[in-house]
């Protein structure tokens, strides 16, 4: 397949983190199966419902009787703080985040800013100059107000920026910010259905600095469209 957005030049990078840079999935389903045990839910079910989103929108769909939301947030947070054993980069993120120049490239996470610093460390990879939480936004994913504030903060318009991403949550939550998605599907492919170029890591990636100060995407190969 031709190389994606062959035409296109871009201001800024935007990243996901779980699952899209690093994968913690080992350990964040580990901490998650013990909280659905306890409150009697089906694991099976309820697991593909905490990816890309915050731990907030995920426990206060599921309407709890006799529980106090924040509580459970902060207990679960400080369990998927103290796991952090099997994190690790995705293939090449390491090399692809250090090509970049620091300001044009950003983390936008659902995860708590202490949790996201953590599992950066645990995984080894460079902590971004700009990062936007879980905490700092009203509204989480699949809401665009985590990569519309990314963009401010780079000094970008979101429609200037490709979102490297894997779950349907912040997958819609770029678009909704009206900018261009490239699909990571290293630790699952469950973004089906999108018309967004996926690539499987970062080592067929190579980021491009150009003269006129814009990022480009080179060395692509063997890509597919997910859902193809």
């Amino acid at each position: 397949m031709s190389l994606p957005f062959p035409d296109r030049d871009f201001g800024a990078f935007m990243f996901d983190m779980d699952g899209t840079i690093l994968s913690s999935i080992a350990s964040t389903e580990r901490v998650w199966t013990a909280w659905a045990i306890k409150h009697g839910l089906d694991v099976e079910s309820f697991l593909p419902t905490i990816h890309g989103v915050r731990a907030y929108e995920t426990i206060s769909r599921l309407n709890l009787p006799g529980i106090d939301l924040m509580t459970e947030i902060e207990e679960l947070t400080q369990a998927e703080f103290d796991d952090v054993d099997g994190i690790e980069p995705i293939h090449g993120a390491f090399n692809f985040l250090n090509a970049l120049p620091a300001d044009r490239w950003a983390i936008v996470t659902s995860a708590p800013r202490r949790l996201a610093l953590r599992r950066l460390e645990a995984a080894g990879l460079p902590i971004p100059r700009t990062m936007v939480t879980g905490e700092e936004v009203a509204n989480g994913k699949p809401a665009p107000d985590c990569f519309l504030l990314g963009a401010e903060r780079l000094g970008q318009r979101a429609q200037d920026c490709l979102v490297f991403e894997d779950a349907p949550a912040g997958i819609r939550a770029a678009e909704a910010a009206g900018a261009k998605v490239l699909v990571i599907t290293a630790t699952h492919n469950h973004a089906g259905g999108t018309s967004h170029p996926s690539v499987p890591g970062y080592g067929a990636l190579t980021p491009r600095f150009d003269s006129a100060s814009r990022l480009t995407l080179t060395g692509l190969a063997s890509l597919q469209h997910v859902g193809a």
